[in-house]
């Protein structure tokens, strides 16, 4: 399969702000031009906005999932983390930020009439909207969004204005059910038949395997590794097969389906 053509912009900042907890929200003006994208591609942008003179520390841009595109402004969600988001979430209106994507290959869309269960936790969050707005033309879709607490809860807001099923679940229970994403899971699991979808913490993301696999369903994960170059020349994200063999997050990914990769072997 090959990914869609790339576009490289130094896109305008049109809002950096609070999206609620330890959210933060970036909009950037990338122009129409900007190529389209399936739900689940991923951006590579500059650890803050573009300095006068050049910067080299630090070096290497972060990927970032396309939470959404609305006309010609790219939209994505991010907690500060490190030294570079921290100096994204510092970049201010009118700034630039360069942006290379949309970048790997994203998630295929149930079949018409499929139920589709999304299951999200921390900021793998983002990369689950657009699957939903999409998937939501086509079937029921219920969103399986956890946290650890309701302050770090990413886009239920969002994901409830889309009209689809959505149940919470925060580590101690300040939000939703105390427990799990996947405990959610185990329970639409049994409610029926359905197409599973996860992003995530690895830990939630081999559970969500497994339990999609007891089940007899196909499961299919959004990985978020780190990575230096989003074009598989570096080799840093490297993930081992299920039978022989590694594949590339970046060019290969990052949606793999579960039963091709070795779960043990997710970083």
């Amino acid at each position: 399969m090959t990914a869609p053509a790339a576009a490289r912009v130094d896109a305008r900042v049109l809002e950096n702000a609070s999206a609620g907890g330890a959210s933060l929200r970036l909009r950037l003006e990338v122009g129409e031009g900007w190529p389209a994208s399936e739900p689940g591609q991923f951006a590579m942008l500059s650890p803050g906005a573009l300095p006068a003179a050049p910067r080299f520390d630090p070096l290497l841009p972060r990927p970032m999932a396309v939470f959404r595109r609305e006309g010609a402004a790219l939209e994505v969600l991010y907690k500060v983390t490190g030294r570079g988001t921290a100096l994204l979430a510092a970049a201010r209106p009118g700034e630039r930020v360069r942006v290379v994507g949309p970048l790997g290959h994203g998630f295929p869309l149930p079949p018409p009439g499929a139920r589709a269960v999304l299951v999200g936790g921390g900021t793998g969050i983002a990369s689950l909207y657009d699957l939903a707005a999409r998937a939501a033309r086509r079937g029921p879709v219920a969103a399986l969004l956890g946290a650890r607490r309701a302050g770090e809860l990413m886009a239920e807001d969002a994901f409830r204005a889309l009209g689809i099923e959505v149940r919470i679940a925060t580590d101690d229970g300040s939000a939703g059910r105390r427990g799990l994403a996947t405990d959610l899971l185990a329970d639409a699991l049994a409610e029926g038949p359905a197409e599973v979808y996860a992003c995530g913490p690895t830990p939630m993301m081999r559970a969500a395997a497994a339990l999609a696999a007891a089940a007899g369903r196909r499961c299919l994960l959004s990985l978020e590794n780190r990575m230096a170059c989003g074009f598989g020349v570096c080799l840093g994200c490297a993930v081992p097969r299920a039978g022989e063999g590694y594949a590339l997050v970046c060019r290969e990914g990052p949606v793999f389906e579960a039963a091709a990769l070795r779960a043990d072997g997710l970083p």
